[in-house]
């Protein structure tokens, strides 16, 4: 096939042009994305519990669905959060267990329970869907809720309109709400009860169906149309009609409110009230295009609004995006100039430039292939692009060199072009195949991280396959037909002139080196190789020591930090509202004063901080998603505060410096039980979270304080805090003893307490696009008190009435926030940050699990501990890791000795592995790097990078062997033959990270450890192997004639060469077997 390629250069220009093409088109295809979309394998299950406190949530639905599920088959874990009014229970599902088939069996189990209290409602199923936020809009000003709902509403309606805009929600505002509020002195005068007002709603309020009359004329429908939607419509309901003919209308006895429900929450943006309206990206949806139409929108929709009213962008998505793809796109250009000129000063002009088009042939290849298997254009891609930027001419510059060495022999060009990629085309093709079996691991690791990186590796394997097909099939043809034209030879002194002078003179300083210096060091290195083989070995258990006393720190991943940096603050359960809004605004002071503080520093105005957001009473964007995740009547003691920073290249600190100046300029809240400061982009988890397991609340209550405290003494340890929340004060009711004899019951009591305070739901009507609840209950200021309760009068079945303090008892108590459980028993998650400059995480785990665990689990023999967050997923990656790459070491083994035809020779290259990790770890220690999952990432890919020159060197050896030459000669002629191409192979690939590695820029930073390992990994093992290998080889050698008992010198040396087993000779080419037919090799 090569000789056919070659022969047809239309045919190679054809296949060429064909790729090219094909990732051009592909490219309007391809969506743009941040990051990968990752699919999490976890169904949720929601159940609204209106009114309900934690426990009876508890006790009644989540226990419930828990056994339900328990035993269904696929399930690894069960976790549930009870809060009040709502339970969420999460089902984690096995990494091979089909989600489709799962999501039917847990549908199927909760639908089957019939035991939920009759307040529930209907449960909510459905497959864990992270919303993909695109951008969001702030809507502020100085108005009240009412009109910024309703502007907010037509905006929302207006960019839901857009081409191409497919999902927009309204955040930051209550939902609507009809309350109905009928004061006890109202039911007293008139002799009603609420259920005699709820009974007149629902029989006056409705629309309903009454068939047709089938006239000779045709259908006419009956319906009763008499179904209320505005507030002011319910007041002229009747609730009672007298025997005079008098009626009571509910005007009368009640005060109609349409407003909204009853939970405070508000958000302020820079100081003024504001809404919010949130775009998402969905589907196939292209995030540039979809927020620049928005943005187009936006100029119209100001012009629009009232005076007092503005627009604002926040949380732009593309923004970030744009940035980071830039200097991404940046380091990819000069990878690319870097890898050219290093081409071009140690090859021919011509070579270097038909070498070097082998780049965007297998970038635009990898790219044509995207639509295929749904990648998008992100960080990721980028930087697999640049990751391999180097290792695409790898192969084209063996080939080049051995075509080029055939051609420098006169050699017909054709003939040369074919002949050199043939001989080269068994250790170029199985060394892509090492290449592509040393980035599976990373292709293959479960859980959310591997989902998130395999994308790296099947990038990278994509680009391999085309460089492959363009350095066999495409390149011969251009060298044999192009590359070595006629010679011209340029004027004197012109810049041609001057740069072949300088061209010529390097290469022939590295041809030099190779002849001479590395000549005369590799016969040295031979004659004593056994010292050899000690000293590298020596380096390297002096590396693995340098790692195992900590000298070289390991973090599990690095901060990606974002564009924005966030502080939230925890009253306890049931604070006032306004308790929680002076917490909020001394977040927001400290804050304004670092903004002004950065300002005065670095002289301007808004040089670090653009925006900032404010959250009373919740979380932002809390209000979306499961609904178990907050309290259905509000979170009156949460609060949030959200900046948005300048972008990246121009603002003057870092996320994480500025979070740590406002953490330190924040005094302390009174009365917060925690305050945590956020500012990555994403985490894969708590830096340290140990949860702990047991059916003793009391006693897992006692035992995370206690781990608490032992975490406090930790330095750098911050953030500490804990998942158990003590709930709000309640009064829990019985029934007494008379009551029973007026025929009350305890349902009749607590039902009557729940329509009076709680309230009672009597409808819920489509208003427009908002869900509205029509609630009966008393009035807010009959809601107060303990007294008020107090004055309640209860109603019996005989028709009297009685003061509640006569029927029931009441009895004060605690009951909890919120209350979480995993796998059927309670639990109490404990988590803590750690300052990267002060301590290290993984040392600080390991001294819990040594010490600090096992003396708790003395001390509370009923508790069992686990360790969650970034040790879980650490966890499961370095298992999943180990089997991978002990499969990936296999399969590079069998992928060298199938063209080696030898069973040692193989671990003679595979012997060069750890040195790459020598160079990883070296490069971290000269950048000032720690070691993190994404370092050892990259020394998992250089596992296949490195062996490629040591497959090509031992290639060439045994090709001399093959020829007749003694041993000792093979290795040195194999060694200076091949020094240039692993040289330049090894510096190419240097070039190409290294503007990465010089990158500044915080949105790159959590990227370049892979590069580092990658980069200084190859450089120095390359190093190591020419020297190691052929000293290696010999040492095979010598054991070889020690087992079968020859006495003679090693590597031929008194001058014999060996004789090779009788067999025909062998034709030059690919697939040219070794003289000796199929004969293994020692």
């Amino acid at each position: 096939m090569i000789a056919w390629f070659a022969q047809n250069p239309v045919a190679a220009n054809l296949m060429m042009v064909l790729i090219l093409v094909w990732g051009l088109v592909s490219l309007s295809e391809i969506r743009q994305k941040t990051f990968p979309d990752v699919e999490i394998d976890i169904i949720q299950v929601a159940v609204p519990y209106l009114g309900a406190s934690p426990e009876e949530v508890e006790g009644g639905v989540c226990i419930r669905i828990e056994e339900a599920l328990h035993g269904l088959a696929g399930i690894e874990k069960i976790w549930s959060t009870s809060v009040e009014g709502a339970c969420g229970v999460s089902v984690e599902l096995l990494s091979d267990t089909k989600t489709d088939r799962a999501l039917s069996e847990v549908k199927n189990a909760v639908d089957g329970i019939s035991t939920f209290p009759e307040e529930t409602e209907r449960p909510l199923i459905s497959h864990y869907q992270v919303k993909r936020n695109a951008l969001q809009i702030a809507l502020s000003g100085s108005a009240d809720e009412r009109a910024l709902r309703y502007w907010g509403e037509r905006l929302r309606d207006g960019i839901a309109a857009l081409p191409g805009v497919t999902q927009v929600g309204l955040g930051s505002v209550r939902d609507f709400e009809v309350t109905i509020e009928v004061p006890e002195e109202s039911l007293r005068r008139y002799g009603i009860t609420f259920d005699d007002v709820v009974r007149a709603i629902r029989k006056s309020s409705l629309d309903l169906p009454g068939g047709a009359i089938k006239a000779a004329e045709g259908e006419i429908l009956l319906r009763a149309k008499g179904q209320r939607y505005e507030g002011a419509e319910f007041e002229d309901i009747v609730v009672q009609t007298r025997a005079d003919g008098t009626r009571l209308r509910l005007a009368d006895v009640a005060t109609v409110v349409d407003g909204f429900a009853d939970a405070e929450r508000y958000a302020l943006f820079n100081g003024q009230p504001a809404v919010l309206v949130q775009v998402f990206r969905v589907g196939d949806q292209k995030v540039l295009e979809l927020t620049q139409t928005v943005k187009d929108y936006l100029e119209i929709a100001r012009a629009e609004l009232p005076d007092g009213l503005e627009l604002t962008v926040w949380r732009d998505d593309s923004t970030y995006l744009k940035d980071r793809l830039r200097i991404l796109l940046n380091n990819a250009e000069w990878g690319f100039v870097l890898v050219f000129v290093v081409l071009a000063l140690f090859l021919k002009l011509r070579l270097a430039f038909w070498v070097a088009i082998g780049v965007p042939i297998a970038v635009l290849g990898a790219l044509s292939l995207f639509p295929m298997v749904d990648f998008s254009i992100d960080v990721l891609t980028l930087f697999a692009f640049i990751l391999v930027l180097g290792l695409l001419v790898d192969d084209a510059i063996v080939v080049g060199e051995s075509v080029h060495r055939h051609q420098e022999r006169a050699e017909n060009p054709l003939r040369a072009a074919i002949r050199g990629t043939q001989e080269v085309s068994i250790p170029v093709i199985f060394g892509v195949l090492t290449t592509v079996a040393a980035f599976m691991p990373m292709v293959i690791a479960p859980g959310p991280m591997g989902g998130f990186f395999g994308t790296i590796g099947v990038v990278v394997i994509f680009c391999l396959f085309f460089s492959l097909v363009e350095s066999q099939l495409i390149l011969p043809a251009h060298l044999g037909h192009h590359a070595h034209g006629r010679e011209t030879h340029p004027a004197e002194g012109s810049l041609r002139d001057r740069w072949k002078k300088v061209q010529a003179t390097l290469a022939g300083s590295l041809t030099n080196l190779a002849n001479h210096q590395y000549r005369s060091f590799l016969e040295r290195s031979l004659e004593w190789r056994y010292v050899t083989i000690a000293t590298a070995l020596a380096l390297l258990f002096v590396t693995f020591a340098a790692v195992g006393t900590g000298r070289v720190r390991w973090i599990f991943f690095p901060s990606v930090e974002g564009d924005y940096v966030s502080a939230t603050v925890t009253m306890p359960p049931g604070t006032p509202i306004e308790s929680t809004a002076r917490a909020v605004e001394t977040l927001s002071a400290s804050a304004r004063a670092v903004a002004a503080a950065a300002d005065l520093e670095f002289g301007g105005s808004g040089t670090v901080v653009k925006h900032a957001m404010a959250v009373v009473g919740g979380r932002v964007g809390l209000d979306r998603g499961d609904p178990a995740r907050r309290s259905e009547s509000g979170a009156s003691h949460e609060g949030e505060v959200s900046l948005e920073l300048v972008s990246g290249n121009q603002r003057r600190l870092s996320p994480g410096e500025l979070v740590a100046r406002w953490r330190a300029a924040t005094p302390p809240i009174l009365g917060a039980e925690d305050v945590v400061f956020v500012s990555d982009y994403f985490s894969f988890g708590e830096a340290i979270h140990v949860q702990l397991r047991s059916a003793d609340s009391a006693a897992l209550e006692a035992a995370a304080e206690r781990l608490k405290e032992r975490l406090a003494d930790y330095p750098g340890v911050f953030d500490i805090a804990d998942t158990f929340r003590g709930g709000k004060a309640e009064i829990r009711l019985d029934i007494l003893p008379a009551a029973e004899a007026l025929g009350l019951s305890l349902e009749d009591l607590a039902r009557q307490v729940r329509q009076a305070f709680y309230g009672e739901e009597v409808q819920r009507v489509q208003r427009g696009r908002d869900d509205v609840r029509v609630m009966v209950r008393y009035p807010e200021s009959g809601r107060r008190s303990i007294l008020d309760l107090e004055n309640l009068r209860i109603r019996t079945p005989s028709g009297g009435e009685v003061p509640f303090y006569t029927v029931a008892k009441a009895e004060a108590g605690r009951g909890y926030s919120t209350i979480r459980r995993v796998d059927r028993q309670r639990v109490i998650g404990v988590t803590a940050d750690v300052d990267a400059t002060r301590g290290n995480a993984a040392e600080i785990i390991r001294s819990l699990r040594q010490g600090v665990l096992p003396a708790l689990a003395a001390d509370f023999p009923e508790i069992a501990f686990t360790l969650e967050g970034e040790s879980r997923e650490q966890a499961r990656m370095f298992e999943s890791l180990r089997g991978d790459y002990l499969f990936a070491m296999v399969l590079i083994y069998a992928l060298l000795a199938i063209p080696l035809r030898s069973y040692g020779q193989p671990l003679i290259i595979m012997a060069v592995i750890p040195f790459g990790l020598v160079g990883a770890i070296g490069g971290h220690l000269i950048m000032g790097m720690d070691f993190s999952m994404m370092s050892l990432f990259g020394v998992v890919a250089l596992s296949g990078v490195v062996v490629n020159s040591s497959l090509v060197l031992v290639h060439a050896i045994n090709r001399r062997r093959d020829e007749g030459i003694v041993l000792r000669q093979a290795i040195r002629e194999a060694g200076v033959m091949r020094f240039r191409p692993i040289v330049l192979t090894s510096l190419t690939t240097f070039a190409g990270l290294s503007p990465l590695l010089a990158e500044k820029s915080m949105g790159a930073q959590f990227v370049i450890p892979m590069a580092v390992s990658l980069a200084f990994g190859v450089l120095f093992a390359t190093a190591i192997s020419l020297i190691l290998v052929p000293c290696a080889y010999l040492v095979l050698d010598d054991l070889g004639r020690l087992g079968r008992g020859d006495s003679a010198p090693p590597g031929g040396e008194r001058g014999e060469r060996p004789r090779p087993t009788v067999a025909s000779p062998a034709p030059e080419g690919l697939g040219a077997a070794p003289r000796g037919g199929s004969t293994a090799r020692a």
